[in-house]
């Protein structure tokens, strides 16, 4: 592996060398998939470029539930390849992928009906176990349990007395699933992939009926370069029949956009020490340990105004208020609500109008020569969605290519994390960080870790919290600007930290203090400080306006109230 820093210099330079020679693959998208790919390909030997519109899991892959799990509603649907195949993921990110950034967590789910219910979720969660256990790679979190109401409620005082008889409690895992996409990025930059964020595909290079290329805009730093590639592979999510439409080619499949949305509580307003699983009339309702915090959430409802920015309306909030409050003994109000976040779900249309009853399986088609198209799926199958549009790329490179082999392939920080754990305690004694920091910083950048201490050895004041987000380290924003790709003040404050959703001010208290330790590693002066302070309070502003409309229509207006940014 090579140097995993992606900072301003590499991303001008990988630009400029997608740009020099013919790649084999070129991947559009910089979400889980994308990057997921990108690595794919990297790590099979061939020449890959990976670019993205706005910042690396901008979309739908930092706006998900952040659970990394087998999808246990799908086992009541019957669909146990689905489920197999996602608690095989589940078990390699857990154990050998990502450590680091994947971990169990417990979830308890109240029976409300007497016999019949307990045979039935409990045989489902049994079966839910033993895939788990089969798929080779489950044997490390605990298998479920049986708990009387007595029980239960000793796990989980919040709730309401009245609101269960029992309960059986099973483990599932969570991830900061923005920070998962980055650190895949690093990986597949570490193995030769070169990397651009702020670079939008704006149309596509054809040779008669062949795409054989795109045209790339440099969003960040201006200028249009042409990069030509033996295959390109789609992996846009929801954007999908969007990019597809650039080439004049639906495809195959529509992709439909699905709304989920998350409501984010401090942790002393429920009082538990396990996670949540409620059935809804649609669905399921999470209620998922979130560090301080949890997260609430989620709804299931078909989108089809602004992709970029989906808005969470006053009707979504109440929705997830009400549901999670049916079983609380202190319900939860609107100023209980930490942070709101909306996201995505990138659907495989079919025959029902129910978004939750949509495919959560995905499809990859090669609709035009030189074009790879992956879509749907979930979050958790990333690395096969991947691994399959690779495969279906390859068939168009006429050479013989290695098989995928990521399934072996740690991401960056992986190594030699579980050793830097053990040596936690030493680490914090070393460096004068108290170890609470320091496991902070084990489990955000794994092994990496050692480049963020080493940023506050070289400048102790980087080792002091941000005043107004003291669950981060100064340092930990000069190295999102340094070595993970962040162009803007809001991709630090909401996706290489969740500050935006983890205060109530949204983090327009840390705007400033963040936007000054990034301007001298993006070269920024006062003027440019100060468009990414008063941009980044628009956009709160906009959400919270958002938030207090009646339906999608007036929350997507007031949401869009809010422009982009724009480099000066």
């Amino acid at each position: 592996m090579r140097d995993t820093t992606l900072g301003p210099a590499e991303r001008a330079e990988a630009l400029a060398k997608m740009a020099e020679q013919e790649l084999d693959i070129l991947v559009v998208g910089g979400g889980v998939v994308g990057a997921g790919s990108a690595l794919d390909a990297a790590t099979r030997g061939l020449s890959v470029g990976i670019v993205e519109a706005r910042d690396w899991a901008a979309g739908t892959s930092s706006r998900s539930s952040k659970l990394i799990h087998g999808g246990l509603r799908y086992l009541e649907m019957l669909d146990f390849g689905l489920v197999r195949e996602a608690l095989k993921e589940r078990g390699l990110l857990l154990e050998r992928l990502a450590p680091h950034l994947v971990k169990p967590v417990p979830f308890l789910y109240p029976l409300q009906h007497k016999g019949w219910e307990r045979l039935y979720a409990g045989s489902g969660v049994a079966l839910y176990d033993a895939m788990s256990v089969s798929s080779g790679h489950g044997r490390g979190l605990p298998v479920h349990r049986h708990l009387t109401r007595k029980h239960a409620l000793r796990v989980a005082p919040a709730l309401r007395k009245d609101a269960l008889i029992g309960a059986l409690q099973y483990y599932d895992a969570q991830v900061d699933d923005a920070r998962l996409v980055v650190t895949l990025v690093r990986t597949a930059a570490a193995y030769g992939a070169h990397v651009a964020n702020g670079a939008r595909v704006t149309g596509f290079l054809r040779e008669g009926e062949r795409i054989v290329g795109a045209t790339v805009q440099d969003v960040e730093a201006g200028g249009e370069y042409e990069i030509r590639a033996r295959q390109v592979v789609n992996a846009t999510g929801v954007w999908t029949d969007d990019t597809q439409g650039l080439v004049n080619e639906r495809g195959q499949f529509h992709v439909r956009a699905s709304k989920g949305v998350h409501l984010v509580v401090p942790k002393d307003r429920i009082h538990s020490s396990t996670g949540l699983i409620l059935r809804t009339e649609k669905s399921v309702l999470f209620v998922i340990p979130w560090g301080r915090h949890w997260i609430v959430g989620t709804t299931d409802t078909d989108w089809n105004l602004d992709k970029s920015h989906p808005a969470a309306s006053s009707a979504d909030i109440d929705y997830v208020l009400e549901h999670v409050n049916s079983v609380l003994a202190t319900p939860l109000t609107r100023d209980d609500v930490q942070g709101v976040y909306a996201g995505l779900r990138p659907l495989l249309a079919g025959e029902s109008d129910a978004t939750s009853k949509l495919s959560r399986e995905h499809t990859v088609a090669h609709p035009l020569p030189g074009m790879v198209v992956v879509a749907g799926g979930k979050y958790t199958t990333y690395r096969v969605m991947a691994k399959d549009a690779v495969d279906e790329a390859v068939h168009g490179l006429d050479r013989r290519v290695a098989e995928c082999c990521t399934e072996d392939v740690p991401l960056a920080g992986a190594e030699g994390y579980n050793a830097m754990w053990n040596a936690r305690a030493r680490i914090a004694a070393r460096t004068g960080v108290h170890v609470a920091r320091v496991e902070h910083l084990l489990n955000r950048y794994g092994s990496l870790a050692d480049e963020v201490l080493a940023l506050i050895e070289q400048t102790p004041s980087l080792g002091k919290p941000l005043a107004a987000a003291d669950d981060y380290l100064r340092a930990e924003v000069v190295y999102a600007a340094t070595a993970e790709g962040a162009r803007h003040l809001e991709d630090v404050l909401t996706r290489r930290t969740r500050i935006s959703i983890e205060t109530f001010d949204r983090g327009t208290r840390s705007a400033r203090e963040a936007a000054e330790l990034m301007a001298p590693v993006l070269g920024w002066d006062q003027n440019q400080i100060d468009n990414e302070v008063e941009h980044y309070e628009k956009r709160v502003e906009a959400e919270r306006q958002s938030q207090l409309q009646p339906d999608d229509q007036t929350a997507d207006a007031a949401r869009l109230g809010a422009p982009d940014i724009v480099p000066l």
